[in-house]
């Protein structure tokens, strides 16, 4: 019976064999075949689109180990040649210590920025960009307060939609910044259609170079980067780009070592549903703080708004440390610290008894500077209580401020309401903040004096009325003292002081 079936069965590869190819074609049968139990899908397939194909990035089969011969690959800007690239050069040359921090600095984001670039069709180089504008440090602040490893500048991060507030400033976020430099850059490129000049722009200033090239246009000379008249520091920046480039290119000819770096994630993206300390994340990813900052550098509070930030970013292996734990993690809540609005302008001390913190933790945690006092709506961070359990809403987490003011020497002075007084009407004549006026005197703003009724204000020393007669009169008389008074800066409001402040609450 056996050899029948043996018999059936070769008999059914010749058959397969003649099928397939033409003439006589000896078929070797495998000896160590293994029986394949067919799998099938769970669910119906989902086709993905070619965008979403292209946004994967399936990496070449050729792909090398090493992510600087990868950045070598997509080099495609053209080459500046000159004295102040040879200059620079020497510069770094000389330097192979300054070389190596910056270099092993940068391997926490460098794959990333070169992915993206790979993605959008960008040169390589400008992977390199960071080096020269920060080197490679996303927490650089300049003189000019530009900021994080693209240095960007206040207002244009915030044209890119990069947050800055009470609890993170996005231009030192690893993402969010490197998706607004790149988005700058091509803007850039487009409006020049040349790279150098694109990088003359992020430096120095779209409308500065559009002029420049004005300039020499109606001279009758040429506009590209080499022909036109810069600044100094813009005249070295894309010199010292080129340096860069050329030293990665060949680091062995400038004696050079450039640290290894492999050619794939050095971190994961991890979502974040619920308020969080940083120091929780830390512990479940497995993690020092320290490393946590170096790629979440945008968060500068002891804990993170998940409606602010729903994503943070943990090396690729701690994410999986940190999934899994935070699975399992039973301890109680997951923040310690929330997010408390001041109702009223008032000293770092008055705040600090009302949360429930000591002054000096309150300005620690919130970064407020000597001699400074909180303005009414201010943001601060304190720590969670019974009566504040609640996640932090996404409008204060996107929008939070901390707003201060100088402290000034103000004292306690009454006054008599005359006819029809408001808590608005002597908030205006004395140019204070209705809510202020409405808390001292334990009052809504909405609230209307009886005639004669004493009223309590603080004022600037000089703006106070101490011995005012009870009347309108006087009320009247302290007002042109009070505007005499006002400071500029702080477009008239006169704010309470921190030494003998009331202790009442707003209602």
């Amino acid at each position: 019976m056996n050899w029948l079936r043996l018999l059936a069965a070769i008999c059914l590869l010749a058959l397969a064999g003649c099928a397939s190819v033409p003439g006589d074609t000896e078929t070797d049968t495998p000896s160590n075949a293994v029986e394949r139990t067919p799998l099938y899908p769970s669910a119906p397939l989902q086709s993905i689109t070619s965008a979403q194909a292209a946004y994967l990035g399936v990496a070449r089969v050729d792909a090398p180990a090493d992510l600087w011969e990868r950045i070598r690959r997509g080099f495609s800007m053209p080459d500046l040649m000159g004295e102040l690239v040879l200059e620079r050069e020497q510069w770094y040359a000389t330097r192979p210590d300054y070389i190596q921090r910056m270099a092993e600095r940068s391997s926490k984001y460098l794959f990333h920025i070169v992915e993206e670039l790979e993605r959008r069709s960008m040169p390589a180089e400008l992977a390199l960009l960071p080096y020269i504008e920060s080197a490679f440090n996303p927490q650089a602040v300049s003189s000019a307060k530009a900021a994080g490893m693209w240095q960007f500048m206040p207002a244009t991060g915030s044209y890119f939609d990069l947050k800055q507030n009470a609890f993170r400033d996005d231009r030192r976020d690893v993402l969010a910044s490197t998706r607004a430099a790149l988005d700058y850059l091509q803007k850039l490129h487009g409006m020049f259609g040349d790279w150098h000049l694109a990088l003359a722009a992020y430096n120095w200033g779209e409308g500065n170079v559009a002029r420049a090239i004005a300039r020499n246009e109606k001279a009758g000379l040429g506009t590209s980067y080499g022909e036109l008249s810069l600044p100094a520091e813009t005249r070295l920046y894309v010199p010292k780009l080129q340096a860069v480039k050329n030293i990665v290119a060949q680091p062995q000819h400038y004696g050079i070592e450039l640290p290894a770096i492999g050619n794939h994630p050095y971190f994961d993206v991890v979502e974040i549903t619920r308020d969080i300390d940083v120091a929780l994340v830390a512990r479940l990813a497995g993690i020092n703080e320290a490393d946590f900052r170096a790629l979440n550098p945008s968060l500068h509070r002891p804990v993170i708004l998940a409606a602010g930030v729903p994503q943070v970013l943990l090396p690729w292996d701690s994410a999986r440390t940190f999934r899994r734990n935070f699975q399992e993690f039973n301890e109680g809540q997951l923040a310690s610290w929330t997010v408390w609005t001041a109702p009223a302008t008032m000293s770092v001390a008055s705040a600090a008894r009302r949360t429930g913190m000591s002054e000096a933790d309150l300005r620690t945690i919130n970064a407020i500077p000597p001699r400074m006092m909180i303005k009414a709506g201010s943001t601060l961070m304190v720590p969670r209580s019974a009566e504040m359990l609640a996640d932090v809403s996404g409008s204060i987490a996107d929008n939070g401020q901390i707003a201060l003011a100088p402290e000034a020497t103000i004292r306690r002075s009454t006054v008599r309401a005359g006819k029809k007084d408001t808590v608005a009407s002597i908030a205006r004549r004395y140019r204070v903040n209705a809510g202020d006026v409405a808390n001292w005197n334990d009052l809504k703003t909405t609230s209307h004096f009886k005639p004669g009724e004493t009223i309590v204000l603080y004022l600037p020393v000089r703006a106070a009325a101490p011995h005012a007669r009870p009347g309108k009169r006087a009320a009247t008389r302290a007002a042109p003292a009070a505007r005499r008074q006002a400071s500029p800066a702080h477009k008239g409001a006169v704010r309470p002081a921190r030494a003998g402040a009331p202790k009442r609450k707003a209602r």
